[in-house]
Parts: structure tokens; C-alpha cells; sequence
């Protein structure tokens, strides 16, 4: 009689029985290569197995299948690859085998309602922040319009456009005025040898000396040609080409080369000049803070933002200006998209013009005649429909062009009760300016009402504590003596 043989299993089988655990009669197979299945002696075979009754229940057809693989049919996948591997690791996480929070690729039925929805994007921007306009110009069909006036459209160009075409104007009018003298040496004889031979006895039996004369010197092909078509238009001249007083078409042509090439010139370089000194690059040292404050003021709302210069030359007659852009509607029903609404400014000079020698706070005093009367901390999201536009003119000292910086505020870059904090120190008889603390802002006590609320209900302000006031800092600066006085030796 042989002998069973049992095979110690590598790990601790498992408590009690579960789904997939194979009968109560098979083996479990070892890990240690002990190879599969149910061990038997040699020269005996064993009946297979019987299927488990998770088997026999799948292969039915009349047992109704899982709900999650009846409505796998509602939900769309997008690759087939993907419907796959949705449907194996759906099935591997129901039979227990892997946990469900590691099944990477799921269904389209598995995914939440409310996760198909996105958030509300971010108000768009009417004015960057860098100046720009946000705007773009489509279906022009008067395009012949910008060729009306060439000059600004050359300018508004990008460099590389207005390079090549400064380039080929040139190139264009070289190839043009060549041919243009080839042809005038063509029709002359001069390119013809045979030509001059024929000429030269007929001038002397004139009694011209000289024998043939071209109408100009020292062309034999095209590419002389248009070598002497560029010392024309360029005035270079280097002696071996000129135009003679045999033919008054070849001067005609000179005139008329040497006027194209000064227009060409003119137009080309006036057009460099404009691009490098446009007022815009001026508009590069006008800096704004990067958020705006609305805090209290003399007893009221305002609105607050500081603007500096960071050159010593001075912008001329500097005026500034606020603009409201939102959304409106009127009362017959017309929607305005973008309704530009003018609000008042107070600086400390007075009026709308500023005197721009060192960073100031320019702001708004909320009254009833603003728009922001009815502006409250909880309006001040990236949701609401409000743009704050700000706008700097002035005269450039030193090239006397007229120059403008923009900016613009959307609702969540202006900051609810806080202040900027004074930038400006008195340093050895003069003023100092810490540019590092240009947009640093502070919190101050202020009342999370509308300026409408405050109006209406001043007992608000009897309960806000005050805030300590800023004034310039003075630096005492401890010099060191020049020279000693110490006692001479006896």
C-alpha cells in the first residue's frame, strides 16, 4: 500500500471559507513549487475536479446577471481598451481579490452625477494687467481700410514682419531699377559687340573722336546692372559705372531712382524710429499695486490703490482716471455687456491731474453716486461681474510723447478692509522710497456692511475701535566724526 505524501503549505491558510476558497476537499497548493492542484502518487489519475457553484451559476443563461453589469450599457466609454479594463477591475474587486479603492479604471456609470458638472470659470479680463486689451477683431471685411494708412500699419506691425518688409523694399527696388537699366542698355546696343563695331566707323565718319559711347559705362549682363542700380540708389559710387549723355532715358531714370530711394528711405526709417520709441515702452516704469483695498477714509468707504514711477524723468500733466466695466441691463430690456461707467477720483493734489514724483494713493470716496454702493465683502469673489479699470496719461519729459499705462481689478484682487502701508522715510534731508513694500497692505478695522448700510446706520462706526495713524518715518542717521582731537604728548 503506498503512502500519501502531504505538502505543508508556505503560508497560514485562512479562517473559515470564502467566496472564492477553493472545496472543502482540495488541497491548497503550496507555494514553495510544490505545483498545482491536488498532489497524487505516480501511476494513479484522478478525476477533475468538479466546477464550483459560482461557475455554474455564471454559465446559466437564465440566471440574471449583476446590477452593476446590467446598466454597464447606459454609461458610454470612450476606447474599447478602456471598457475592458473596467469590466476586469470591477470584477476582480466584487470576488474580493483586490480592495475597490485600487481599481484605477472604472465605469462610466461609477462616476457621480455631480462630478460631470465643472465650476464656473473665472470673469474674463477686459483689461490685463499689463495693459493689454483683451479684445479680439474678427470678420473685418473692409480690410483695405489698414492699407489707407500705411504708416500706422507698419508700425503696429511685429519686429520680424517689419523687418522683412524693410528688407524686401529694398531688395525689390535693387532688382526693379536693375532691370529697369538693362533693359536701357539692350535696346541701345550696349550688350551687343557686333553693335559697336557696326557704330564705331559711323561716328568717326561724323568726326566723333571717341568712337561709341554707351548709355552707361561698363554693363555687360544683369548682374552689372543691378550692381549700378544699387550704387544709384545708395550714392556709393565707386567710379567704374556711370550714366553718360547719350541716352536722356537713362538720366530720366536716374531722377526718378534717386526719388523712390529717399521716399523708401524716409518711410522705412521713420517707421524703425516710431517702433522703438513708442509710448508704450515709457508706460513700462508706471507701476500699479497688484491689488486694490477698499477700507475707511474720514469716516468712509473708499476705494484705494497706489501707482508710482520708477524714473527720475517726470510724466508731464499726469491724469488719471477710473473706469467701471459689468454687465448691465436697461429698463426697455437692452443688455449691455460691457458698460463702461466713469466714477469720480480724489488724490491728494485735487481734480484728476497728479503730481507724480513719488508712489501715491489715489482713491474713490463709495458716496451714492458710485457704482460700488451697494459693494459688500461677500460681493468680492471671482464670480462677480465687476472690473475695475484704471487709467494713467501724462507727457513724457524727456521725448515730450504722450504716454499711457492701464491696469484693472477684477472683484477678488481688491482687498476688504486693509491699507497700504507708508513706503515713504525721510533719510538725511531727503525723501526715500522703499519700492519693496510698494503692495504691502495691513488690516484696519472696518465695518463688513455696504456704504449704503453705513450711511443709512452711523451707530456702525461708534463700534469700530480706530486705528493708530501712519505717519512718514524720519531715520536718525548717526554720522561718524571726520577727525579726532586727542592731546599731544609733553
Amino acid at each position: 500500500m503506498v503512502k500519501e505524501k502531504k505538502v505543508k503549505p508556505c503560508g497560514k491558510r485562512p479562517r473559515g471559507r470564502h467566496r472564492s476558497s477553493p472545496a472543502p476537499h482540495a488541497e491548497v497548493p503550496s507555494a514553495c513549487g510544490a505545483g498545482l492542484g491536488r498532489w497524487r502518487p505516480r501511476g494513479r489519475r484522478l478525476a477533475a475536479p468538479a466546477p464550483s457553484p459560482l461557475r455554474r451559476r455564471r454559465a446559466s443563461p437564465f440566471v440574471p446577471r449583476p446590477r452593476r453589469l446590467r446598466e454597464r450599457g447606459r454609461g458610454r466609454v470612450r476606447g474599447g481598451a478602456e471598457r475592458r479594463l473596467g469590466v476586469v477591475g470591477a470584477m476582480l474587486s466584487r470576488k474580493g481579490i483586490i480592495p475597490e479603492e485600487y481599481v484605477l479604471t472604472r465605469l462610466a456609470e461609477d462616476v457621480p452625477e455631480h462630478a460631470r458638472y465643472r465650476a464656473r470659470e473665472r470673469r474674463a479680463r477686459f483689461v490685463g494687467k499689463n495693459g493689454a486689451c483683451n479684445v479680439a477683431h474678427k470678420n473685418i471685411r473692409e480690410q483695405g481700410r489698414f492699407l489707407q494708412d500705411v504708416f500706422t500699419t507698419l508700425v503696429d506691425l511685429k519686429w520680424p514682419h517689419t523687418l522683412l518688409i524693410f528688407t524686401m523694399s529694398f531688395l525689390c527696388s535693387w532688382l526693379l531699377f536693375g532691370m529697369v537699366w538693362w533693359l536701357i542698355a539692350f535696346a541701345h546696343g550696349d550688350l551687343d559687340h557686333s553693335t559697336r563695331l557696326q557704330r564705331e566707323p559711323a561716328r568717326a565718319a561724323e568726326g566723333a573722336s571717341d568712337g561709341f559711347v554707351p548709355c552707361v559705362t561698363s554693363i555687360h549682363s544683369f548682374t552689372s546692372a543691378f550692381l549700378f542700380s544699387i550704387e544709384v540708389q545708395v550714392t556709393i559710387g565707386f567710379g567704374g559705372r556711370m550714366v553718360t549723355e547719350e541716352c536722356p532715358a537713362a538720366i530720366l531714370v536716374l531722377i526718378v531712382q534717386n526719388i523712390v530711394g529717399l521716399v523708401i528711405n524716409a518711410i522705412m526709417l521713420g517707421c524703425i524710429f516710431m517702433k522703438t520709441s513708442q509710448a508704450h515702452r515709457r508706460a513700462e516704469t508706471l507701476i500699479f499695486s497688484k491689488h486694490a483695498v477698499i477700507a475707511l477714509r474720514e469716516g468712509k468707504l473708499c476705494f484705494m490703490l497706489r501707482v508710482g514711477d520708477l524714473r527720475k524723468s517726470m510724466i508731464i500733466s499726469a491724469t488719471i482716471r477710473m473706469q467701471v466695466v459689468k454687465k448691465t441691463a436697461s429698463l426697455e430690456g437692452e443688455v449691455v455687456p460691457l458698460n463702461q461707467i466713469d466714477i469720480q477720483m480724489e488724490n491728494p493734489v485735487g481734480g484728476n491731474s497728479i503730481f507724480l514724483v513719488s508712489p501715491l494713493i489715489i482713491y474713490h470716496v463709495i458716496d451714492k453716486n458710485s457704482p460700488l454702493y451697494d459693494i459688500s465683502p461677500v460681493n468680492l469673489h471671482h464670480h462677480e461681474d465687476l472690473e475695475i479699470i484704471v487709467i494713467l496719461e501724462g507727457v513724457v519729459e524727456t521725448t515730450g510723447i504722450t504716454t499711457q499705462a492701464r491696469t484693472s481689478y477684477l472683484a477678488d484682487e481688491i482687498l476688504w478692509g486693509q491699507r497700504f502701508v507708508p513706503i515713504v522715510a525721510e533719510e538725511d534731508g531727503r525723501y526715500s522710497v522703499d519700492y519693496s513694500k510698494f503692495g504691502n497692505t495691513v488690516k484696519v478695522p472696518t465695518p463688513s456692511c455696504t456704504a449704503r448700510q453705513l450711511e443709512e446706520d452711523r451707530s456702525i462706526m461708534d463700534t469700530m475701535p480706530l486705528s493708530p495713524k501712519g505717519t512718514i518715518r524720519k531715520r536718525s542717521v548717526k554720522l561718524k566724526p571726520k577727525f579726532t582731537i586727542t592731546d599731544e604728548p609733553s
